[in-house]
This record gives structure tokens, C-alpha cells and sequence, in this order.
């Protein structure tokens, strides 16, 4: 088919016998995967595999953000910033498509989803296990939403041990200790097992450091990815509450709360690194 642009040969090398070799497909394990769409609405609503599979992917993304997140706080514990710094990088990338998914999402019109929003009963976001896990990790601990998962015992047992593990903040501070940094105690010997809030104690050194980047670069460089990393995150979560007034409005959520929007809404006041944002007001007075 000589001069047919639109066709290829393949080439002599390329491998087509997999019947002892690794495939890619059983390599991602595909037929599991594409197995795991499995809509419940009857008849089956054609906009339900749309909400399915941005709800699945949603979730392999978190899976990597809190592998990343721990590989962050290992890195701290072991002093290596730089590594550190690395994965909380990756996972802003991450944040960021996360971000944009709901624009797929918002395809969903409010019509179309109510024909099949019956049909998931209490099904909810508000279970996503891994989503908590990131929020734990990041220091937005809250000890009661573990009864949420009582019904699910490994799920029960990752947030019970985040829960009671430094976070990735916490970690971060003991690490500038470490390096000489006059880190109050009331940073290092905080209950961890508790949501992290601002300690007016660290209000000094983090002005100091914002103060004087070109002594203090690895501390400075670190407090302004927090800052990226907490940014992403709530941009996610603003994306969220937007795509959730524009297919419910100010319904009540399938998982029990009394209203989607207004239950995200109070998360954007919420903050993981409050004393790197408070510092702003603080600079130049």
C-alpha cells in the first residue's frame, strides 16, 4: 500500500505472541479495571457510566496523592527536604487534574442525574476513604469520621493509623528542628492524633524566614510549596462545590448531610498550613 499515509506496517521486532509474555493489559490488570463499571440504575441510565468512572478515576488519582504524600512525610523524618519537596510537586500536578475532572463532571445536567441519583441510596463522597486519608495526612484530622468506615475494617484501620501518625506538617517541623531552627516545643510536642491549628507560637520563625529567603532558602522554598500545595487543594474543593450547585443546587447529599453545597462550602474556611498564611498579614508592617 505504497504511499497510503494512513497505513503503517509493523514492524518485524514488534512482540504479538503473549501467551507466556507479560501483555499490557495483564500488566495493568485492564480486565479487572474496565470490569469495574457497574452501573445500578434500571434501565440503565446512559449518563450513570460518566458519573461511575469520574468517581473511579478520582479515586486512583487520591490513591497516588497519599502515596506521595506519605513518600513526603517519610523524606521529612529523614531529613531529605529535597525529596520531599519532589513529591509534594507531583502531587500539585496531580491536584491539578483532579481540578479539571469536574469539568467532565459538570457535563452531567441537573435532569439527567436526577434519573438515576435515586438509585445510589446513600452512596455518598463523603465515604471515600482515600479522600480522608489525604485530608489526615495533610492535618485536618477528625477523629468522629471514623465511624463512617466501622462497616469497612481496613478502611477503619488506615484512618486509625494516620490519625494517630504525625502529619505531614508535623513532620516537616521536627525536620527545620532538626537542621537548628528554634522550632517551639508547643510544634514538636502537639497531640497529633488532633486537627492541626494555627500555633501562634511558630508566628516568629515563620516571619523571620519570609523575612530572609536568602538565609533561610531550603525553609523558604518549603513553606511556599505548602502554600501551592494548600491553593490546589482548595481549588479542587471550590471546582467541587461549583459542580455540585450546578447538578443538585442546595439538595440535601445522599450520604445524610443536609445540604451538598453547604457542607462544602464550610470546607474552603478550613486550613492545613494556617501560620504560612496568617505570615502574609503579618510582612511588611
Amino acid at each position: 500500500m505504497a504511499g497510503d499515509s494512513n497505513f503503517r506496517e509493523l514492524e518485524p521486532g514488534i512482540v504479538t505472541d503473549f501467551r507466556s509474555a507479560m501483555s499490557y493489559g495483564s500488566y495493568l490488570d485492564l480486565d479487572t479495571l474496565l470490569s469495574a463499571q457497574n452501573p445500578v440504575s434500571e434501565p440503565q441510565h446512559h449518563d450513570e457510566m460518566l458519573f461511575i468512572i469520574a468517581h473511579q478515576t478520582t479515586e486512583l488519582w487520591l490513591k497516588l496523592v497519599l502515596h506521595e504524600a506519605r513518600a513526603a512525610r517519610r523524606a521529612f523524618a529523614e531529613d531529605d527536604i529535597g525529596m520531599a519537596l519532589k513529591c509534594i510537586a507531583r502531587v500539585k500536578h496531580i491536584q491539578k487534574t483532579l481540578t479539571e475532572q469536574w469539568s467532565i463532571l459538570a457535563t452531567l445536567t441537573p435532569t439527567e442525574y436526577a434519573q438515576f441519583r435515586g438509585f445510589l441510596g446513600n452512596a455518598s463522597g463523603f465515604q471515600s476513604c482515600q479522600y480522608r486519608a489525604v485530608e489526615f495526612i495533610l492535618g485536618n484530622k477528625n477523629r468522629a469520621m471514623l465511624a463512617v468506615f466501622e462497616s469497612d475494617p481496613p478502611a477503619h484501620a488506615l484512618l486509625d493509623a494516620l490519625l494517630r501518625e504525625p502529619g505531614l506538617y508535623d513532620e516537616f517541623w521536627r525536620c527545620l528542628a532538626r537542621a537548628g531552627y528554634d522550632v517551639p516545643v508547643s510544634a514538636l510536642d502537639r497531640d497529633v492524633s488532633r486537627a492541626y491549628v494555627l500555633n501562634p507560637d511558630l508566628m516568629v520563625l515563620v516571619r523571620r524566614v519570609y523575612e530572609h529567603p536568602e538565609e533561610n532558602w531550603r525553609a523558604y522554598e518549603s513553606f511556599e510549596e505548602f502554600v501551592d500545595l494548600e491553593e490546589s487543594f482548595q481549588l479542587w474543593r471550590f471546582r467541587h462545590l461549583r459542580t455540585v450547585l450546578r447538578v443538585i443546587g442546595m439538595k440535601p447529599g445522599t450520604g445524610g448531610s443536609s445540604g451538598g453545597a453547604g457542607f462544602l462550602q464550610r470546607a474552603l474556611d478550613q486550613s492545613f498550613f494556617p501560620e504560612l498564611f496568617a505570615a502574609r498579614t503579618e510582612i511588611g508592617k
